[in-house]
């Protein structure tokens, strides 16, 4: 049952939802972490070695979460640490800084953030102070400062008093197709998509332990959230599970899933999405009618009275011209 929270005007609303392993030598630790950070650590796994992820409840932000309501998490080499995603506010972004310093004193060398998306990169501002480079798809920028004073007031309306401090920090390493970046004897590979979920996806992939962190290019048990286009989806997914990994960590769901088969229930879902809204579209059915869509899978998600009426309309507008 989710907590009750404050309901924005509709305009408001749209903008906030426009939403084999190689041995290591153990990664580096800090014999006594700075006390500097007081937030409790975010609760992450370890799910590589090195390799930490949160998995966050499947909610809409409240003030009962302070905006941490999708998977981030970090890597750590022998010489720096990366972290990928922040978390719906500054609070949120504090309590992950507090998880990496309970693990190591390495510096955070580079902040990624796998789309636009607030409840993925608004906690940035707890890293600033680190030092970190902030790493982001090309289209990430525009896409940001066409939607920030939105997502700051949206997002504070629903997450009250801990959302306070918190302000948008853009990318300055773009991305553009393929990026490797070193942590120390470890590498990330980082590849920018064509418009699918967003118009600025990024995966992250940590290759020494074959970690493949998808952003919401993959979403698992909370219903997919479509802000791009329905086709592109379909399609970088399709090449995606064209190339193995060890394990994939989704943008929400668990902390980690075999690849491919965890693609299993988005691309059933986006599949059916899209063929019934054809269908729709063919019959002359309009715009209005277009949440009809895809309701048999209700069942198999949450969130999905949330989400999929906004899908379907996007979807919608997509198809009907193609």
């Amino acid at each position: 049952m989710r907590s009750a929270r404050p309901r924005l005007p509709a305009a408001l609303l749209a903008l906030l939802l426009a939403p084999g392993l190689t041995a290591l030598a153990a990664p580096a630790r800090a014999q006594a972490p700075p006390a500097a950070v007081a937030e409790a650590p975010l609760p992450v796994q370890e799910v590589a070695p090195g390799v930490f992820v949160y998995a966050a409840p499947y909610a809409l932000a409240a003030r009962d979460n302070a905006g941490a309501i999708a998977n981030v998490g970090f890597v750590v080499g022998s010489e720096a640490v990366a972290v990928i995603d922040t978390g719906g506010s500054l609070a949120a972004g504090r309590r992950l800084l507090a998880a990496v310093r309970a693990r190591t004193a390495l510096p955070i060398r580079y902040v990624i953030n796998t789309h636009v998306h607030p409840d993925h990169l608004l906690g940035n501002a707890a890293f600033a102070p680190e030092g970190a480079t902030f790493v982001g798809h090309r289209a990430l920028p525009e896409a940001l400062a066409a939607r920030a004073e939105g997502y700051l007031q949206a997002n504070a309306a629903l997450v009250g008093p801990a959302f306070a401090g918190t302000r948008i920090v853009p990318p300055t390493l773009l991305v553009a197709e393929t990026r490797e970046l070193d942590l120390g004897g470890r590498r990330l590979r980082l590849d920018a998509w064509p418009t699918a979920h967003t118009n600025s996806d990024l995966t992250v992939r940590e290759l020494s332990t074959d970690t493949w962190f998808l952003g919401d290019l993959l979403f698992v048990g909370h219903v997919p959230a479509l802000d791009g286009r329905i086709t592109g989806w379909i399609a970088v997914l399709g090449r995606l599970k064209a190339e193995p990994a060890a394990r994939v960590v989704p943008g929400h769901g668990p902390a980690s899933l075999p690849w491919p088969a965890a693609a299993g229930p988005i691309d059933r879902y986006l599949a059916t999405l899209e063929a019934e809204l054809r269908r729709m579209i063919r019959e002359g059915r309009p715009i209005d009618e277009a949440g009809r869509a895809a309701r048999g899978e209700a069942g198999h998600w949450s969130l999905f009275s949330d989400f999929n009426t906004r899908n379907a309309t996007t979807a919608y507008q997509e198809l009907e011209w193609d």
